[in-house]
């Protein structure tokens, strides 16, 4: 595992996730809730932009490795599941879109893995869809963990829309990755 500054900020996105969830733990007393929002917005937002950084990083600095092609996505997606859950916890997100946004990340991510290991992982590269899905998800999980107005914008409400908008393209954009990978997934059925 070479440490490089791009694996460096991965980890510390994963290093994250344990204290944007702690957050929402604390007393009242201690972090009033309007601030424990504001904490873990900021955290999340955070761990968003070290998603990015990392991956410019790697790229400008020649410094990309198979562990942090590996570590990247699963940072990414503990983050998201961690921040789902969280919005489920505190009523501001339905289970139901939830489990639809997590059950696709795992869904493609076994697809992908097994798509590598048959020599096909081009077919399931990423798509626009799946960029549109990110950037609905990665624009509506900060809305609701703000949960407040924001300078004019109803936060919650335009979260709200946007965490379906975001369901709707996650079921798309597994669709289109399930139908990129069915003739290989047919083609090693038959053989």
């Amino acid at each position: 595992m070479p440490l490089n500054i791009p694996n460096t900020l991965t980890w510390a996105r994963i290093i994250l996730i344990p204290v944007f969830v702690g957050v929402y733990y604390l007393p009242a007393s201690v972090l009033p809730v309007a601030d424990q929002n504001l904490l873990a917005t900021i955290v999340f937002i955070v761990a968003a932009v070290t998603d990015w950084l990392d991956g410019f990083l790697a790229r400008w600095l020649g410094q990309t490795s198979a562990f942090g092609a590996f570590l990247d996505p699963v940072a990414d997606k503990l983050m998201v599941a961690a921040a789902l859950i969280m919005l489920v916890q505190l009523g501001r997100a339905d289970a139901v879109v939830a489990l639809i946004i997590i059950g696709r990340e795992i869904t493609i991510s076994a697809l992908r893995e097994w798509m590598a290991r048959v020599g096909a992982a081009a077919s399931v590269a990423v798509a626009f869809v799946g960029k549109l899905k990110t950037a609905a998800q990665m624009t509506a999980i900060p809305l609701l963990l703000y949960d407040a107005p924001l300078f004019e914008i109803d936060a919650v409400r335009l979260g709200t829309l946007l965490i379906y908008i975001s369901a709707v393209l996650t079921l798309w954009s597994m669709v289109y990755y399930l139908r990129k990978a069915m003739p290989k997934l047919q083609a090693q059925d038959k053989a």
